[in-house]
């Protein structure tokens, strides 16, 4: 940049040269500078937001009925699957990755035995023809997992359009999600009212949902978890969003949100169903659980809190989803205290 001044002293004009070509090299120094320490912080920045992108969630594991379906491309027994007569408002989930492919607005009752759709959230979707030479498979644009199979013409919908989905294939939050992949986390720490309450407000959280897992029978009631002969314990099922959180955070809360030392139960609430445990829905979890279980030993603690493979979740009855907030209470026996 250069800095003219316009001298209006006729006399010894020559005597402000100098001074104007200091100004000139001074302004030109600055300029170089300023833009030099943009360029670092551009960088800075740019380097500082990469160290919080997306979680890199790796795919969950399967039970050998899930893997049957979507990784051997099997079909369940119609009329037998979880969201076949669902009516609930929301987003279906891929089971294996976690990609958001349906939209509840979209799912219709096709009388067929299957969960149906007549659209797709766009592009998480794959066509690809059958091997039967007739029909089009559909799969997961993120992960491949087989899904079901579409069908046209078949004047069910004005849309015109009828995908074709085992149960077995989805997941589902009661929230509308955009595309793209979201993580999940299961945890068990006492009554699952406490423990929803303050997952709920954590940041990148999109639902909680409270229901039963780790037992043996199927399809659990409240009054059945409660005599503690089902092996269930009362458990949260977290959907977040990895833009903005990760599995560690949540894991970390987790264990900062209820007792993990104690033995069979929280707080006054005693019983097996109130155990503390954490139920991994991959490798990774698991390791991630292990080693901040062992900062904890390391720290002191006699950590009480179990480390499982996640079974089949089950939804708690409705009037345990959201209790405090709607019941306008709070915790009785969860609050929070800081262990890392």
């Amino acid at each position: 940049m250069q800095i003219r001044i316009k001298v209006l002293s006729g006399k010894n004009n020559h005597d402000n040269i100098f001074p104007l070509i200091l100004l000139s090299s001074t302004m030109n120094i600055l300029m170089v500078k300023g833009i030099f320490t943009y360029l670092i912080f551009t960088i800075l920045f740019i380097m500082s937001t990469d160290s919080y992108s997306q979680e890199k969630l790796p795919y969950n594991d399967l039970s050998k009925a899930e893997s049957y379906v979507i990784n051997n491309k099997g079909t369940e027994t119609p009329f037998t699957g979880k969201y076949t007569n669902s009516k609930e408002k929301g987003t279906y989930l891929c089971k294996k990755c976690g990609a958001a492919l349906y939209h509840s607005s979209n799912k219709f009752d096709s009388e067929c035995g299957w969960p149906s759709f007549d659209d797709e959230i766009k592009g998480t979707i794959n066509r690809i023809p059958d091997a039967d030479g007739m029909r089009t498979e559909i799969t997961c644009a993120s992960c491949g997992a087989h899904l079901g199979h579409v069908f046209l013409g078949e004047n069910l919908t004005p849309k015109n359009v009828r995908h074709c989905v085992n149960s077995i294939s989805l997941d589902f939050v009661p929230a509308l999600l955009e595309s793209g992949r979201y993580g999940d986390a299961i945890f068990a720490g006492g009554c699952f009212w406490g423990v929803e309450y303050f997952l709920q407000r954590a940041p990148g959280v999109i639902s909680v949902t409270s229901g039963y897992t780790g037992g043996h029978i199927k399809n659990p009631s409240y009054k059945e978890v409660c005599t503690g002969k089902t092996g269930h314990a009362e458990a949260v099922k977290v959907i977040y969003d990895p833009d903005k959180t990760n599995y560690e955070k949540l894991l970390r809360l987790f264990m900062e949100i209820h007792d993990p030392t104690q033995v069979g139960g929280q707080g006054p609430d005693l019983g097996e169903q109130y155990r503390s445990e954490i139920f991994y829905l991959n490798e990774d979890q698991k390791k991630i659980a292990e080693e901040n279980l062992k900062i904890l030993a390391d720290k002191g603690y006699k950590i009480a809190t179990a480390i499982t493979r996640a079974s089949e979740f089950y939804d708690a009855e409705k009037y345990h989803q959201d209790y405090y907030f709607n019941n306008g209470k709070t915790p009785y026996c969860h609050g929070y205290t800081k262990r890392f």
